[in-house]
């Protein structure tokens, strides 16, 4: 993708079919505007690396914390919409961790214990402030994705049975758990431990989460058509019990009610592959 000098470019990159189970997609995002841009990014469940070049991005929780990415940073997962400024001449690179990646390669650093943090922390040693610099040298978006593709490989571990089937069984109605349970010859409880400690999140979060998605998109729909929202339609197509529940799962992943979300979305950005 070409730059264009005087604009706000962002854009995602794919990944190769050998790191299909690593990575969903990487983001770039470059300001090169007069003036700073603030986005609000969509919660993904999924754990971030984030590299930064030129002037300090930041980011800002719900809860109003900030965090300034001097060079590089891990985050995650993702469970509630964040705020992001890239001031002028900011650009950053997103490495987006697929399912339990980011354990296969961090190893046993727990996510809600040490994120956000620099990666260096968790690996006890300065190999990630040495890839900065190297990406650092780099002009092209590209360039510094293959660069990090062939810096991972000997960090990432296999998935085991587990993991695996806890990826590929996830759906919207029904939680895998008792299934993966019987077909491993474990206890219910202890699949729900892993997939809290490998994917950072339980399979009840990620049901609520896949339905508030489902409607986000719903609404994105509307929003693109033009057309009126129906809010009632909106509840029985996702899943939900009334308009209050729909309310509450913006509120709680967004901040935002549903009508002010269908008025934002240019300010938006989904952390998803194309």
């Amino acid at each position: 993708m070409e730059r264009s000098e005087q604009s706000y470019n962002n854009y995602k990159i794919p990944v190769p079919i050998a790191f299909e189970n690593v990575f969903s997609h990487f983001y770039i995002a470059e300001n090169r505007t007069c003036q700073s841009i603030t986005k609000t990014l969509l919660p993904s469940y999924q754990t971030i690396m984030v590299f930064s070049f030129g002037a300090t991005p930041s980011l800002i929780s719900q809860q109003g914390t900030k965090i300034e990415i001097e060079k590089c940073l891990v985050l995650g997962p993702i469970k509630q919409a964040l705020l992001y400024t890239l001031p002028v001449n900011a650009e950053i690179l997103v490495a987006n961790f697929k399912d339990d990646a980011f354990y296969r390669f961090f190893g046993n650093a727990i996510l809600s214990d040490h994120l956000p943090i620099h990666p260096d922390e968790l690996l006890e040693e300065n190999c990630f402030t040495d890839l900065w610099f190297a990406l650092q040298k780099m002009d092209n978006s590209k360039e510094r994705v293959e660069f990090i593709l062939e810096f991972c490989k000997p960090y990432l571990r296999n998935p085991n049975t587990t993991s695996q089937l806890l990826s590929t069984g996830t759906n919207e109605v029904l939680s895998p758990i008792k299934e993966i349970a019987e077909k491993t010859g474990q206890s219910e409880r202890n699949i729900q431990l892993h997939q809290k400690k490998h994917f950072g999140y339980s399979a009840k979060e990620k049901n609520r989460y896949i339905r508030f998605i489902k409607a986000v998109e719903t609404v994105q729909r509307i929003a693109s058509s033009s057309s009126k929202a129906d809010w009632f339609e909106v509840i029985e197509q996702c899943g939900y019990y009334d308009q209050s529940q729909l309310i509450h799962d913006f509120r709680h992943f967004l901040n935002l009610s549903p009508t002010k979300f269908l008025k934002f979305q240019q300010e938006i950005c989904q952390a998803k592959p194309e």
